[in-house]
């Protein structure tokens, strides 16, 4: 039976270009000459770090004009709050997301149910899993959920038929 699966997962292998990038910027510009502005990357969690909330916001803004350069959806990004480290320094930590979550699943799951298509969906961990009957039943439905989950960054892989 033909198969594939809906997952939630940034390329991390670009996203640490982007960091990269984003800190090469950081250091030749005129306006960071001096600061401590900074991106670090540790598994799946970036931290910016700046010397006032202004800058802060600057250092942000290269690292998403640089993600969507490289072609790596923003909606990964699941920024947190911002936090004083001392003095006027400030550092922010940006959660790359991965997987799917369950309510997320659900919704996924409840959509192709009241589409009335031919096809199955189940959850499997942190994706989902859409089984049909052919190729062209499962095409549609990967067209359904593009169009209508906008919020999520949602990659269709492992495609069996």
């Amino acid at each position: 039976m033909p198969s594939f699966d809906v997952v939630c997962e940034a390329d991390m292998v670009e996203v640490k270009n982007a960091v990269e990038q984003s800190n090469k910027e950081i250091t030749t510009r005129f306006d960071f000459k001096g600061s401590s502005a900074k991106v670090d990357q540790k598994e799946r969690e970036l931290t910016l770090f700046a010397d006032s909330d202004f800058q802060l916001g600057q250092v942000r803004d290269v690292l998403i004009n640089k993600m969507s350069k490289r072609k790596v959806d923003v909606r990964f990004l699941d920024e947190q709050k911002v936090e004083k480290i001392g003095g006027d320094k400030v550092k922010q930590v940006i959660k790359v997301r991965n997987g799917i979550e369950t309510d997320d699943a659900k919704k996924i799951t409840k959509l192709i149910k009241e589409s009335k298509m031919k096809v199955q969906a189940s959850i499997q961990g942190e994706a989902v899993r859409v089984t049909g009957k052919d190729r062209d039943i499962l095409q549609e439905a990967i067209a359904l959920l593009r169009k209508d989950v906008q919020d999520l960054p949602l990659a269709f892989n492992n495609f069996r038929d």
